[in-house]
This record gives structure tokens, sequence and C-alpha cells, in this order.
């Protein structure tokens, strides 16, 4: 009988190389792995057209399509957490900014719908009292879920977006790093403000977990458990934990948030109404932990 190939798209981090390079394997199936760079670029085959078997996904792409009933399934399995108070730059150039300063001014991010996008928008939104609707967005991409209706202005196609926040073309950007020193953090600390906000907040943000297809969900339950083995084997292998823990694997440790992403989504009209927890789930990876 012939061993089940998933065609798979991981990032390359350091707690999938045992799977990457074959030392961790299953005696069921082989991961088939197709590289994309950036990893994000495999997020709108997938979920427009389920192009793969499984795949990383940020978290607010996946809840987007949940929104729109794609057939994926979420597995509790955090490939990228960081804390999001680095990925906001200005120009002091153009003189001295701050959180509370957006108002007014032309914010330039990737697109709106980003999950880095999203984290640092509710983290103004409501620990700094910035209304959202009050700053003028430029976007460079479309959204991974076509149905999204996006109502940014989009940056001319030969603009880039450090050159025009650069050039006083953008005020703020957000979701980018750079150590360019004509450019500054947003948050004047971004290690002391993101030690703040998880003392207060408890929680890591998340930005990419791992989906599957509706289809293989149904059809083999047992392969989708054995993925999420093997990939929380490899994070074992690699050694990562730390506290917190960056990269939580299971419902229970993601809870929180999870939780908090969606509400931060429902907040700034990625969907339309807030999910339950239990309902990014199936009846298998809903008990994973």
């Amino acid at each position: 009988m012939d061993r089940l190939k998933l065609r798979t798209v991981l990032g390359s981090h350091p707690h999938v190389q045992a799977l990457k390079s074959g030392e961790l394997r299953s005696d069921r199936f082989d991961l088939d792995f197709i590289e994309y760079a950036p990893t994000n670029t495999a997020f709108k085959p997938m979920v427009r057209e389920q192009a793969f078997d499984v795949c990383e996904m940020a978290i607010a792409t996946y809840l987007m399509a949940k929104a729109h009933g794609k057939p994926l399934v979420l597995l509790p399995a955090t490939m990228l957490g960081r804390f999001q108070h680095a990925y906001a730059l200005y120009n002091p150039e153009r003189g001295t900014l701050g959180p509370s300063d957006l108002e007014g001014k032309r914010v330039g991010i990737r697109s709106f719908t980003t999950t880095t996008g999203a984290w640092i928008r509710g983290i103004l939104a409501n620990d700094y009292g910035v209304d959202l609707h009050n700053i003028k967005w430029i976007t460079f991409e479309d959204p991974h879920v076509a149905e999204y209706v996006d109502t940014t202005e989009r940056a001319p196609k030969d603009k880039t977006i450090l050159q025009m926040l650069l050039d006083g073309e953008l005020d703020a950007v957000l979701g980018e790093a750079s150590n360019d020193p004509r450019l500054k953090p947003l948050f004047p600390d971004p290690a002391a403000e993101a030690a703040t906000w998880y003392a207060r907040r408890g929680v890591v943000p998340v930005n990419h977990l791992v989906v599957v297809t509706e289809a293989l969900a149904r059809s083999r339950p047992d392969v989708v458990s054995g993925v999420y083995d093997l990939l929380k084997a490899a994070k074992a292998k690699a050694g990562v934990a730390g506290s917190p823990d960056l990269l939580p694997f299971g419902v229970e440790a993601n809870r929180k948030a999870l939780e908090l992403i969606i509400d931060y989504a429902y907040q700034q009209a990625l969907i339309p109404r807030r999910f339950a927890v239990e309902e990014l789930f199936d009846d298998s990876t809903r008990r994973m932990n």
C-alpha cells in the first residue's frame, strides 16, 4: 500500500527542521514539503484553492477564511508567535510620533488583513485609545480571502512601504522591521512595552498556526492527529520552549491568544461576529493539547 503523501507548506523555522530533514517521520504518511518564501505567499492559494493538505497560516487569515466558509480546519500548533510592539515604525525627521498620535495620519501596512496589523491595531485601540477609523490606511497587497471588501487606499504599484516612509509619503508603518538608522520604533521602548502588555494580558500574540483541508480532516482524522504529534515532537526536539512560550501548542495553551485576536478581528470588521474558540476546530483537533 502506497504511503500517503501530504502536500505541506511550513516556514523554515528551527522547530520544523527535524521534519524537513526527515529526521522525524511518521510510519503512516510523508510530508511532501513545498517551499514558499516568504511563507505568507502560500496563504492565498491555500485559502482560495485548498492547494495543499497541510499549511502554515496566519490566524487572521484563518478567521476570515472561517467566516467565509472555506473548507479548512485549524490545528492548535503555533509556528510563529511574537510580541508585536517592535513592528511599527515612523520617520523622526518629520517630527516625533507616538502610538497615541496616529489619528489623522497616513499609515502604511502590507495588507489591512495581516495578523501583525490586526494585533498592533488592537493594541493601539484598546491600550492607547486610538480611533482606527481616523487613520488613513495605505496598503500594498490584496487580502488572502477574496470575499473581503478592502476599502483602504492602494499605494502606487512602483512604491515600496519603507521607501514611502522615508520619503514622507507615509507617517508610520505597521508590520515592518528595519535596521535603517533613519527610522525609529513607534513604541519608544518596544521590549519594555511588550513586557508590560504581557504582564497585563497574559497573552503571547500568535501569528501563524497550521491548517489542514476539511477533506483530509474528515477522511483521515488519524493522519491529522499524526501531523500534530509530529509538529509537537519537532518543537520538543528543537528545545525552543521558553517562558513565556512563544510557540504554544494545544487548544488550552492558545485559548487566551485566540480569544483576544478574535476580539480584535471583530472590532476591526475583519470578521462579522465573534467566534467561540471551539468553533475554530473540528471534533478531533478540538481535543488536541
